[in-house]
């Protein structure tokens, strides 16, 4: 992967040059609104949280377009704007540089197309595109399918990236997503980081327990400790 940035009176892009230099083209801000792949029909899907997780066919391949949106009592007085302390410490361009990073390490992460940082005077907005991992379903979607081999992989999953010094800083059951054939991918990298230690990976753990005890249904909850007792197991072998 080369990265390259292109610059615009009011922000930045950076992007997967190699990828769009093959389809001859280069991403520009229609890339980054939503209403632009609504009015293509370029729409596969939508995917509900914080904001709305958009699946759109793009000429570089399928994408997930992810707007950065403010979450809690922020969300009430400012929805969607972050204040301006320079590109490369805004929350875009951060994931796209950690994504980056693990692709080059291999890791299960969905790689990086393109992220926008567009500058409003002492504030920024911003948004992301990153390839779609497809055939894939989050844990929360199929809890009472999954076995303990599954529970398992999911926990030596984990463990690869905490090998590598990454905290993601929201791992739930939505943000752990198994593949048909059993692959296990993690994915919403916004303000992971690196250089993680032994207080940060239990944090993260303790995070996604957490996530999926509210999961389980409370006459359930044998199973629950029963799937973490085998996470645990894949993450400690």
């Amino acid at each position: 992967m080369k990265s390259q940035p292109l610059k615009l009176d009011s922000g930045l892009v950076l992007y997967d040059a190699e990828r769009f230099a093959r389809a001859n083209l280069a991403p520009n801000l229609d890339w980054f609104r939503p209403r632009f792949w609504e009015d293509e029909g370029l729409v596969a899907a939508r995917q509900r949280g914080r904001g709305t997780a958009l699946f759109v066919k793009t000429p570089v391949g399928r994408a997930v377009l992810r707007q950065y949106l403010r979450g809690g009592v922020a969300a009430r007085f400012i929805r969607e704007r972050y204040l301006f302390k320079g590109v490369s410490r805004s929350r875009p361009v951060r994931e796209y540089r950690v994504l980056e990073r693990l692709a080059e390490l291999g890791l299960p992460a969905p790689p990086p197309l393109a992220a926008l940082c567009e500058r409003h005077g002492l504030a920024y907005t911003g948004a992301i595109l990153t390839l779609e991992i497809e055939n894939v379903r989050t844990i929360e979607q199929q809890l009472h399918q999954m076995d303990a081999d599954a529970w398992t992989a999911v926990g030596q999953c984990i463990r690869r990236f905490h090998r590598y010094g990454l905290v993601h800083a929201d791992l739930t059951v939505r943000n752990i997503l198994i593949q048909e054939g059993g692959a296990v991918h993690l994915v919403d990298f916004d303000r992971a980081r690196f250089g993680g230690g032994a207080l940060a990976f239990r944090a993260n753990l303790s995070r996604l327990q957490r996530s999926l005890r509210k999961a389980w249904p409370d006459n359930q909850l044998e199973e629950d400790e029963s799937a973490w007792t085998h996470l645990l197991k894949g993450y400690e072998s």
